[in-house]
């Protein structure tokens, strides 16, 4: 029967234990994962299984890091994500810690556009570091993500997006994520993607500020390509400031409905 190993398509003999194999191809391995799980040493292997076999402490060849980088995910779904190009509009609290989480997830191509540069005050909530502090956001970012994903496709564009060039800049975008901190530049990047990119998908976000209630931050869909992450209220305004656990809270579920839509989950 065949099975993948570390993404390597293998033939084994039936009735193989996960630490047979191990012992066999790995000596020394200590963590196991079948199927995006940590598997039992006796776990009889099956036809069609996906095996990671990982040594704690050993550096991966380039070629097998990749596909260990993405052990943990749901069998079958890293090439979709890696065939995949999101766009992220604004690399503030939210849009930094989307491009993260993507990252990390293995989507294949990232388009970043900000024209802002590192501040001290972007520290508290935003992904970037005291060393960083001065440089442009789409530099200090694709320097980060970089570290964090060598296989992931970059495109920066250090640039204030209008109706003219946001088209223009997201066209090989199945899926846009707005992640602006002024309402105008939200609005204008709404209708123009609605109006002019009418195969992308757009994940917006309303109502991050402050520390309120968990629960209340929700991702709604309002129209068959528009999604809306947020809770619709909590606007940063004086007294009411950005931080990075609520702000954190609403990234991740726009990155988490990026993931979804890829994978065909339209709800």
């Amino acid at each position: 029967m065949q099975i993948r190993i570390n993404e390597q398509v293998t033939t084994i003999r039936d009735g193989q234990t996960v630490t047979q194999l191990a012992q066999q191809l790995r000596p020394g391995a200590d963590v196991l994962i079948l199927n995006g799980f940590p598997a039992p040493a006796e776990t009889v292997l099956k036809d069609g299984d996906e095996l990671f076999l990982i040594k704690r402490g050993e550096i991966p060849t380039p070629d097998e890091l990749e596909s260990l980088m993405m052990a943990r995910h749901t069998p079958g779904i890293h090439a979709r994500l890696k065939a995949a190009c999101v766009g992220i509009a604004g690399l503030g609290g939210l849009g930094s810690a989307v491009a993260t989480a993507l990252a990390r997830i293995g989507v294949g191509r990232l388009i970043l556009a900000d024209f802002d540069l590192v501040e001290p005050s972007n520290l508290n909530r935003q992904q970037y570091f005291v060393d960083q502090l001065g440089m442009p956001k789409v530099e200090a970012m694709a320097a980060t993500l970089r570290r964090v994903n060598p296989y992931l496709q970059l495109t920066t564009h250090r640039v204030l997006l209008d109706p003219d060039n946001l088209p223009v800049i997201f066209a090989p975008c199945s899926v846009v994520i707005e992640a602006f901190d002024r309402a105008e530049m939200k609005a204008m990047l709404v209708d123009t993607i609605m109006e002019r990119l009418p195969d992308a998908a757009l994940i917006a976000a309303s109502g991050v500020a402050g520390y309120g209630n968990n629960n209340s931050i929700q991702t709604r869909r309002l129209n068959k390509r528009l999604y809306l992450v947020g809770d619709g209220s909590s606007e940063a305004a004086p007294g009411n400031g950005l931080m990075a656990p609520r702000v954190g809270i609403a990234a991740c579920q726009q990155a988490n409905q990026a993931v979804r839509l890829i994978l065909g989950e339209e709800q």
